[in-house]
């Protein structure tokens, strides 16, 4: 063999060959299949380079921990110079040439919306680390991946902070860019939601001179908020900070919210711009500090200073390296998941069109990966890693309060929890002291009172009666226009309260505006920005202007005038208890002496005795509980039970009858003219109502004619048309708002009533128009009022004490002020329910006690139904006495004995005045017994004796 090989050199090579090509065949089979991925990046900037260095980590790392992976993440660097162009030119020239089959990045929000829409065109997924603007979404662009936070989301941690310190206005400084403009319809809906609204956006140019900043900045001064929410990227908004300390809004005063945009870079602030921002609160996102971000923190700074010996400064944004780091984690890992084959793309058809973005293939990888991705979930450095609806889901925000040389965490927030000192579940609900600008004691107010504010028209209807509500007059001295009621101090109290300034001016309208509704419309006509008045909320004016919630009472009805009643009546004692609570009684009186009757009729000799004693014993015994005169002596625990509560029962009625009728026997009675609306239609009278009023139309609707209404605007023409009537040229009735009429009786305390039913109305608001933010803030503004007794100050100014006129110790006869059934359905409900469970009771224990007796009686009958003849058997054994009864055994002892009990109350019967007789008669015989058998029957009119008593006389000794 050794010959032949070397004999045969050309063989020997030839067999080394065959050998090589079978190894490198086997060890392409076995390679891992490479996934090139495209990152575009600005290293036009230092930060750029330091975000290349974290994403190799990462890809490192993930096959540091893998090492058997099937895939292999294959890199691809392009630079977009930090322009919109550039970057979509890196886009197409990774798409075209390097064919990669994901990209990552780019930077800022403007580059990745249109490197985007290259990716979704060419369906190759588009991973950013860094975009953070709510306009870019899966929605709009499928294989776009937001793998950082969404702008819209911290919306809702800025209303928070907002709201917690009741600041309801706030103005907004952004960026004029994509990352600046679109965050604003997701702030302006999350304050809407708090109760708080932006009084003003000013824009800034990412490239702004400092003239610029310096004009928005005096715009703002001139405003009456001192609460702004910042929204730029870092460079910007420290430049406007600096600017701001050197105009003198960094004083105490104001206050600075910023968004992410700063609290997430301050990493990379000087000592200068700290300097600037001295009391600024801004957000970041919430990154638990773990072992791992200490390690890869190291870990990067050390290779950094390796790779670049002559540059030893790492400042920059922790968080976005750390976004970066995952986001490669989560490419290589989706990779793997998704066994995605080398880059292929499918050529597009040959096109007349001779641009790059025409030529651009369609991967053929780029949906399974994009799926691959949506579906990944792990434990990154920078938290949970979990994608839903195509962006990255953030945990909460930490609240940073910069002070000193850097910022300290004075809150979180969470949709959860909303703000919080501490992420623990019984942490208080609210932040840690916050230093603010000039470092004040107190909180600020978030507004002054600016001289260049717009005055606010309030318009005031000139009436000229009913002034304690809104009264206008003019100082004859100075002639000054005054304007004065409760509405108006209830108004002035309010804006007082709000959150923020409201300059304003009373403005008096017109008298030649006789309706309430031509001086609405001035607001939906834009005359006037508002109305203070007694203006009642209706469902037409609803349609015009915007109420506020109600401040007075709701509903109308109607005064009459009232006169003495001197006319007696003989039949005054019926009147204190109602036609049903009359009838109620007497059936319970029945009901009551029935049952009673029924459970002591076997075993109580007092209720018996002929039908007609029995039948009057009933209603005696239950009529006689009225003045509880009653004296039978009751044997049975059940009738006993019963009578106790019956007793109660006319305890309570007896009581309430008679404080009743002395009412009426003792208080003067007045008597109304008329008593219902009904009549005075019926009758044609004439009816009053206050002029501009909504009442005539509601009047007019209820049937009156119009012909017969009047109208009057004071308390005093209602006063002397009321005192004439009718038919002496005034009326029979006003028609009012319940306010008015409170106010009308207060003043004319004697002659006058309120009657009639009250119809609902939604009582007094003011008016703004529609969708005026300043409605929701007055109007909890007035409830606030309310609950802490201001309003009922305020009201008592105008209107006095409550009730003082009207406590008179008068009563008009057209209320209704009898005792109605319905006040005591609840004691007859008692009583009724006891004494029926007692009578069946009763019953149940005699059907079974007797069981053997009923059988017996019934076996006398020929039919074995229930028939007449079997309810007649029945009838008469539970008619015959109870022979087992204690007061029957003891009446035949005495019997035996021969003496024989006379009845209490005279209820001797027939039967036992016979056995008396006999007795009598059996004492004059000798040796002479008579037996007695017991039978009765209410038919024979006696009661059956206990038992068969045997009466013995001794006679004289006869010779044997």
């Amino acid at each position: 063999m050794a010959r032949y090989l070397v004999h045969s050199p050309s063989s020997f090579f030839l067999l080394c060959f065959h050998l090589l090509l079978a190894a490198l065949v086997a060890t392409a089979q076995n390679a891992p299949v490479k996934v090139r991925v495209g990152v575009i990046l600005d290293f036009m900037s230092p930060v750029g380079h330091r975000r290349r260095t974290g994403i190799q980590m990462g890809v490192e790392d993930y096959y540091a921990a893998h090492p058997g992976s099937a895939t292999r993440v294959e890199l691809h660097f392009r630079d977009s110079a930090g322009d919109v162009l550039d970057a979509a030119s890196a886009a197409v020239d990774l798409i075209k040439n390097t064919q990669v089959q994901a990209i990552i990045g780019p930077t800022t929000s403007a580059e990745a919306e249109f490197v985007s829409r290259i990716g979704d065109r060419a369906r190759v997924p588009v991973l950013s680390y860094s975009a953070t603007s709510p306009a870019l979404s899966a929605a709009k662009t499928p294989f776009f991946v937001r793998a950082a936070a969404n702008d819209s989301f911290q919306t809702a941690a800025i209303a928070a902070i907002l709201v917690a310190f009741r600041w309801r206005a706030a103005a907004v400084l952004y960026e004029d860019s994509a990352y600046g403009t679109d965050i604003l319809p997701a702030l302006a809906d999350a304050l809407q939601r708090v109760g708080a609204k932006i009084m003003d956006r000013t824009a800034v140019p990412s490239d702004a001179t400092d003239a610029r900043l310096d004009a928005a900045l005096y715009h703002l001064m001139a405003m009456p908020t001192r609460v702004f929410v910042v929204h730029m990227v870092y460079p910007v908004a420290a430049r406007l900070f600096r600017r701001a300390k050197m105009a003198g809004m960094m004083s105490e005063g104001y206050v600075w919210v910023a968004t992410d945009g700063v609290g997430s870079f301050m990493d990379m602030s000087s000592p200068e711009d700290i300097e600037a921002m001295q009391g600024v609160v801004s957000l970041q996102p919430y990154v638990r500090v773990t072992d791992a971000v200490k390690n890869f923190s190291a870990r990067l700074r050390a290779r950094w200073r390796r790779e670049n010996s002559s540059d030893d400064d790492v400042a920059g944004s922790i968080l976005m390296r750390l976004w970066a780091y995952d986001t490669a984690w989560a490419i290589a890992r989706a990779a793997e998941t998704a066994h995605v084959p080398g880059p292929a793309f499918q050529t597009p058809k040959r096109s007349t069109r001779l641009t790059d973005l025409d030529r651009l293939g369609v991967s053929a990888t780029g949906t399974a990966l994009l799926k691959a991705v949506l579906a990944t979930t792990f434990d990154g450095i920078s938290g949970k890693f979990k994608l839903v609806d195509g962006q990255r889901q953030m945990p909460g925000y930490e609240v940073l309060n910069i002070i000193g040389k850097g910022a300290r965490t004075v809150g979180f927030w969470t949709p959860e929890s909303g703000i919080s000192q501490d992420l623990d579940t019984g942490s208080a609900r609210e932040m840690k002291q916050i230093l603010w600008p000039g470092e004040p004691r107190s909180t600020p107010k978030g507004w002054v009172v600016s001289p260049n504010a717009p005055m606010l028209r309030v318009a005031v209807l000139v009436k000229r009666g009913f002034k304690q509500f809104v009264g206008v007059s003019v100082n004859s001295t100075t002639g000054e226009t005054q304007v004065t009621g409760y509405c108006i101090d209830l108004f002035d109290e309010v804006m007082k309260n709000l959150p923020y300034p409201v300059s304003y001016q009373y403005v008096p309208r017109d008298p030649s505006l006789d309706s309430y509704d031509k001086i609405v419309d001035q607001v939906r006509d834009q005359e006037a920005d508002m109305i203070v008045g007694d203006v009642t909320i209706t469902a037409s004016r609803m349609t015009k202007v915007d109420f506020t919630m109600p401040f007075t009472e709701s509903g109308w009805s109607m005064i009459v005038a009232v006169q003495k009643d001197t006319s007696p009546t003989m039949w005054i004692f019926v009147y204190p208890l109602s036609a049903s609570l009359w009838l109620a009684s007497l059936a319970f009186f029945c009901f009551t002496g029935f049952v009673v009757w029924v459970i002591e009729h076997r075993i109580n000799p007092e209720f018996r005795g002929t039908p007609w004693q029995q039948f009057g014993l009933i209603f005696y015994f239950a009529f006689s509980t009225l003045v509880f005169s009653h004296k039978e002596k009751l044997e049975s625990n059940l009738s006993r039970f019963v009578v106790i509560i019956w007793v109660f029962v006319v305890l309570i009625l007896t009581s309430s009858y008679t404080a009743s009728l002395t009412s009426m026997l003792t208080v003067e009675k007045l008597l109304p003219r008329v008593t219902d609306v009904r009549e005075l239609q019926r009758r044609g009278d004439f009816i009053g109502y206050q002029e501009g009023s909504f009442i005539k139309s509601s009047l007019l609707e209820m049937g009156f004619a119009e012909d017969r209404m009047r109208e009057y605007s004071s308390e005093e023409g209602y006063a002397d048309a009321l005192s004439r009537g009718s038919a002496n040229g005034g009326v029979e009735a006003v028609f009012d708002e319940i306010p008015y009429l409170k106010l009308f009786l207060s003043q004319y305390c004697d002659g006058y009533a309120m009657l009639g039913p009250i119809y609902k109305t939604d009582g007094f608001g003011f008016v703004f128009p529609r969708d005026s933010p300043m409605t929701g803030d007055v109007s909890r503004e007035i409830l606030t009022l309310n609950e802490a007794e201001k309003m009922s100050k305020i009201e008592k100014a105008w209107f006095g004490e409550p009730g003082t006129c009207r406590s008179q110790t008068k009563s008009v006869v057209g209320m209704s002020s009898n005792l109605s059934f319905e006040s005591f359905g609840g004691l007859f409900l008692v009583t009724g329910v006891a004494s029926g469970l007692m009578l069946l009771l009763y019953l149940a224990t005699f059907a079974y006690r007797e069981r053997d007796e009923l059988r017996a009686a019934e076996a006398t009958t020929a039919s074995g139904s229930v028939s007449l003849p079997r309810l007649r058997a029945w009838l008469q054994h539970y008619d015959s006495k109870d022979l087992r009864s204690p007061v029957f055994r003891m009446n035949d002892e005495s019997v035996r004995n021969g003496v024989v009990e006379t009845p209490r109350n005279d209820g001797t019967t027939p039967f036992s005045e016979r056995i008396s007789s006999e007795l009598e008669m059996n004492a004059t015989s000798s040796e002479e017994k008579q037996t007695y058998e017991p039978g009765t029957s209410f038919k024979h009119g006696g009661d059956i004796a206990p038992a068969s008593a045997e009466m013995e006389t001794p006679t004289a000794s006869q010779p044997h």
